[in-house]
């Protein structure tokens, strides 16, 4: 299955407030915030979301084309996505900018303000669909994670045209676009990727229902936190999905985009939707546990036991066969 993976590519700027930020809200006067937050730990990552589920993909044994604009800064991040089974072959180099830019503080609460300056990600609205497939060949699947907007459209609307199966993933950049481009970007989408919040703010956008935004796509994910996800298919039961069990909480950074390494990892090897998700969730419980979206690691022995605790034999049996050619590079 020939997949390509949109979006962004950035450098992380983690940080940590040993505090809640709630603590520092004061109600009624939330209209006028202006605050500062001391933090007490700083580390600078790989991420970005193309970047981060093209990579998740890559370790699970499949070889996703990076559709990105990137800075000059690439070399030693192409390397090591190369190294982890990604296709870098067609990412836009600026000659001017350098790569995006990511700065997120997480609180005691995994709650996280953040801030992304695009950088040379604003050049990926040049970035030519056809020249790519001409060469890596015609995509079943593109997955249109956040991005420039204008690149974002312009990819969804290529994919319609041409009959290609593509995954909204709007998220991040639900904020900077208006209702007119979330309707142009979700409509006929074969899957949405969205969480609760950014489902209804979709809504409050478009003006359109929950219900008409599941009218217009094939299948929506909805990812509820520590409660897992929902898949929704018209016509179809709902399918829930618990999440596997953390050993431990560190850094919630990236947690949506492995989930859809994984569910989109599925899609790929046939899995049904449950499957997909489950293996979703169990790659996002990895990367819970570390600090940084491209730091966790696992043998295929070790994945395998954890997925079976998390959700039994006949799911890990289902997706055992499939992890032949997983692994990490050096």
């Amino acid at each position: 299955m020939k997949i390509g993976v949109a979006g962004s590519v950035g450098r992380d700027h983690l940080m940590t407030f040993p505090g809640k930020f709630t603590d520092s809200l004061v109600a009624g006067s939330l209209e006028k915030v202006s605050l500062s937050f001391l933090v007490d730990g700083l580390d600078i990552r790989r991420g970005g979301c193309a970047a981060n589920i093209a990579f998740g993909m890559g370790v699970l044994g499949l070889n996703p084309v990076l559709i990105a604009a990137v800075g000059k800064d690439w070399a030693d991040y192409e390397a090591w996505l190369t190294r982890h089974g990604v296709d870098t072959s067609h990412v836009l180099v600026s000659e001017n900018l350098h790569t995006a830019l990511y700065m997120v503080t997480t609180d005691t609460e995994l709650n996280q303000i953040a801030s992304f300056f695009p950088g040379a990600m604003s050049e990926a609205r040049d970035i030519e669909l056809q020249p790519i497939m001409d060469k890596a060949g015609k995509f079943d699947l593109l997955v249109i994670s956040p991005d420039d907007p204008e690149a974002m459209l312009r990819h969804s609307e290529i994919a319609r045209e041409q009959g290609i199966r593509y995954a909204a993933d709007p998220s991040q950049q639900m904020a900077r676009m208006d209702g007119d481009d979330i309707k142009k970007l979700i409509e006929g989408a074969a899957y949405l990727f969205m969480n609760e919040y950014e489902l209804a703010l979709a809504c409050q956008k478009t003006g359109w229902s929950d219900s008409e935004i599941l009218d217009r796509v094939e299948v929506r994910i909805v990812t509820l936190g520590s409660e897992g996800a929902k898949i929704e298919e018209k016509g179809k039961p709902t399918i829930n999905v618990g999440i596997a069990k953390e050993i431990g909480k560190v850094d919630p950074t990236g947690v949506g985009d492995s989930f859809r390494s994984g569910f989109i990892a599925g899609l790929a090897w046939g899995l049904g939707h449950e499957r997909c998700a489950q293996l979703g969730s169990m790659l996002a419980t990895y990367v819970i546990e570390t600090k940084g979206t491209q730091e966790y690691r696992f043998t295929r022995e070790e994945f395998l036991d954890r997925f079976k605790e998390a959700f039994g034999e006949e799911a890990t049996a289902d997706v055992s066969e499939h992890l032949i050619h997983f692994g990490f590079g050096d």
